[in-house]
């Protein structure tokens, strides 16, 4: 059994896999104030609404975009289930090759996804994650993850609008049945959402015009799958996608780790205190 943790800056969404089958997912707000007790009473109500007993799980791995929450959270991982959790960032063998300025400022979440989407989708892929941020994210067909774009998220946008004018309220964020509005509601939905969309179309085509070849489009995030069921622009939407990089980026950690064994070299110790 392994624990996916991505910790981002709305949500800390939590994953269990056992082997191919991701048997439950929760979700909760991302706070920077609650405390290691608090994460491990969390991890156990959702571990116990899975039925899955602390005994069994094997490792845990976690990408965080969020540095302020991981002292704590992983220190509730430390104490609820005995285990140092794997964590995404340099040194760790994610399979894809990041040939960009700078590597290392690139959000964990984007490299668990292109892993996600390179593997099992295949190459060349722009993986679009719709999250606070909306980001896109360029790998060519040999693993190398070599552009990407960072832009505002539709929710963030949203919220703006809202937020910066007295007189326009708080809103559903969803597809208008028509773009002909004749209230306020459906005016600011329409224009939240075709506007949004719009900005999805044409940053996909720009990148295909600038790559000069053809790719598929796979993304992932909260609102994805509102905007995926509007266009012919992305071919796949995968609600699981960071998940599913994780496990993949954690089975070449393992792999690696056993090769190291297996080759003399100094071997990787239990995670298990």
């Amino acid at each position: 059994m392994l624990i996916a943790v991505d910790i981002g800056n709305t949500n800390i969404v939590i994953g269990f896999i056992d082997g191919d089958d991701i048997v439950g997912t929760y979700r909760l707000t991302t706070k920077t104030r609650r405390t290691s007790d608090e994460y491990a009473m969390m991890l156990s109500t959702f571990m116990s609404m899975s039925r899955i007993r602390p005994d069994e799980v094997d490792d845990v791995i976690i990408s965080s975009v969020v540095p302020k929450v991981m002292y704590a959270f992983r220190s509730s991982i430390k104490k609820f289930l005995g285990l140092e959790p794997i964590i995404i960032g340099p040194g760790i063998k994610c399979g894809i090759n990041l040939r960009l300025d700078e590597p290392k400022t690139v959000g964990a979440d984007r490299i668990a996804d292109c892993a996600g989407a390179y593997y099992l989708y295949g190459g060349p892929v722009l993986v679009i994650d719709f999250g606070t941020a909306t980001t896109y994210d360029y790998v060519d067909a040999d693993g190398v993850f070599s552009a990407g774009v960072i832009g505002v998220g539709l929710e963030t946008s949203a919220n703006s609008l809202w937020s910066q004018t007295a007189q326009l309220p708080e809103i559903e964020i969803a597809r208008p049945d028509t773009i002909l509005a004749t209230n306020t509601k459906t005016a600011m939905q329409a224009g939240i959402y075709y506007q949004f969309l719009g900005g999805v179309e044409y940053t996909i085509a720009q990148f295909r015009k600038e790559i000069g070849h053809d790719f598929k489009v796979v993304a992932t995030g909260g609102l994805g799958r509102v905007l995926y069921d509007a266009t012919d622009s992305i071919d796949v939407y995968d609600s699981q996608l960071i998940f599913k990089g994780l496990a993949i980026i954690y089975a070449r950690f393992r792999a690696q780790s056993r090769a190291g064994k297996t080759s003399g070299k100094s071997a990787v110790k239990s995670r298990r205190k």
